[in-house]
């Protein structure tokens, strides 16, 4: 059924906030369960021959300010808690159970999600956002068992508010995202420069990675995508071409760079931009390709009326939907909020959606005074955090802190009691000259995890040459 048939002539006498509530067809929701269930059950499958690496053999985990209660399922229990991960993926692409079945899977992959920080990744975020608005929007009222079993529920449309829901979470990535490249290092190419000449071995296209024009392209391409992709995918006219553009990058992304299913997500929730009853059309389309549907115009039903009064039921929606969309605006701004470059002092990094803005290298190492003797002596890791935690903390002051405390409550628990740990993190940001992100005169037992801006972290300082040549001898 065509929206626009259906609704053109109710719309002007509506209230602005009737227009969510207006009845929009179900099809390209119904797609978007079914294409997200499926590529959750793929993520899950993805991750079962790394449970033990992540989240069972690691002696300590990251964890994010406020969540620090969250820890591992005792035994076989992260087993068994991504296999009930998979049944709640599977359920809701089929339809079985949807909203329990959605609730199960938001909170399982937030809880996977809130257990290590040093697997911090965007596309894991969006992805438990999106597992939270699918339990609000009703994507299981047509092509469901839920429809088959209970036809009172069965339905051809949806408010118009759960498509746009979907639309505004799949949106605001691809917008800051773009805003956040604005920046100096990127303009000049870095760190996309570093990135590509990594690939250069690559066959075929591995002699293009070092090109200049090459890392300009992904540079300033990028750019314009992010910023241009959901204008272009709402205007008629260059959606077709946006769409196509967007198969493109995620495409290449896809197969340059190591991000997991995120390309695929952001291609298939793309197609919530069309008509909502794109799918329909298509079928049709087929139909009278193959010549298995007849020619000619279907009927269509007559305007739906609007609300006029807002019941109580929809001051909550609207409530919601306010708060919802406030947050998700507001919350990647926080940087702001900090002094310095959030690429350095990664204050208000996270969930911003910050991506691919930054590459950091250098050294992290702990060293401990104990104050009564006034010995110091440099703090073994070996045994302490696996190596692929060390290589993300490195950079991260939240995560240098986090295992200096660790470390300090260890030699404590050993007799010192009042054990003094510092660190000497020297760090290169996209290929600038290395400079110490912590102050290393810092007793970094005494600061203390918070959202206020942290003293201890260094301000962008290049490091003396007598400084320079005493760390490479260390």
């Amino acid at each position: 059924m065509e929206e626009r048939q259906l609704y053109e002539h109710s719309l002007p006498r509506a209230p602005w906030w009737a227009r969510l509530f207006r009845p929009v067809d179900i099809a390209s929701l119904v797609c978007f369960r079914v294409a997200f269930g499926v590529l959750m059950i793929a993520e899950v499958i993805r991750y079962i021959p790394r449970i033990a690496r992540y989240y069972i053999d690691p002696p300590l985990h990251f964890s994010y300010y406020g969540f620090e209660w969250i820890r591992p399922w005792p035994g076989d229990g992260m087993y068994v808690h991504f296999g009930v991960l998979g049944l709640a993926a599977l359920c809701i692409t089929i339809g079985l159970c949807y909203r329990l079945a959605a609730a199960v899977f938001f909170l399982g992959f937030s809880y996977m999600f809130l257990l290590e920080q040093a697997r911090y990744l965007n596309h894991i975020y969006l992805l438990c956002l999106i597992a939270f608005i699918m339990i609000f929007v009703p994507a299981h009222r047509a092509f469901s068992v839920d429809a088959w079993l209970r036809p009172r529920r069965r339905s051809e449309t949806v408010p118009a508010w759960a498509l746009r829901l979907v639309q505004l979470q799949i949106g605001i990535p691809y917008v800051y995202g773009g805003l956040a490249k604005i920046n100096h290092d990127w303009l000049r190419g870095e760190p996309m420069r570093m990135w590509l000449a990594e690939r250069a071995d690559r066959p075929l296209i591995g002699p293009l990675m070092t090109q200049e024009w090459v890392v300009y392209f992904f540079s300033y391409g990028g750019l314009l995508f992010d910023l241009l992709i959901v204008p272009a995918m709402l205007w008629r006219r260059t959606r077709w071409g946006a769409f196509g553009a967007a198969l493109a990058f995620h495409f290449i992304n896809g197969n340059i760079f190591t991000i997991g299913i995120f390309p695929w997500v952001m291609a298939a929730a793309t197609l919530m931009y069309f008509p909502p009853d794109w799918p329909r059309r298509f079928r049709d389309f087929l139909g009278r390709l193959l010549g298995l549907q007849p020619e000619g115009p279907k009927p269509t039903a007559p305007p739906l009326p609007l609300p006029t009064r807002a019941t109580r039921r929809h001051k909550c929606l609207l409530t919601f939907l306010g708060v919802y969309t406030a947050w998700q605006l507001l919350f990647p701004l926080r940087h702001w909020l900090y002094p310095g470059d959030v690429a350095w002092t990664e204050e208000g990094h996270k969930f911003s959606w910050r991506m691919k803005l930054r590459d950091k290298g250098g050294s992290v190492s702990f060293h401990a005074t104990d104050p009564s003797t006034g010995e110091t002596w440099k703090i073994a890791l070996r045994g302490k955090v696996k190596k692929w935690q060390l290589s993300e903390m490195t950079g991260r002051p939240e995560m240098i802190l986090q295992l200096a405390h660790h470390l300090g409550e260890q030699l404590r628990a050993e007799g010192i009691p009042d054990v003094e740990i510092r660190a000497l993190v020297p760090v290169s940001l996209n290929g600038r000259e290395p400079q110490f992100l912590i102050d290393p005169e810092v007793d970094l037992m005494k600061a203390e995890r918070s959202l206020l801006p942290a003293t201890w972290i260094r301000p962008e300082a290049p490091l003396e040459p007598a400084v320079q040549a005493r760390l490479s001898e260390m």
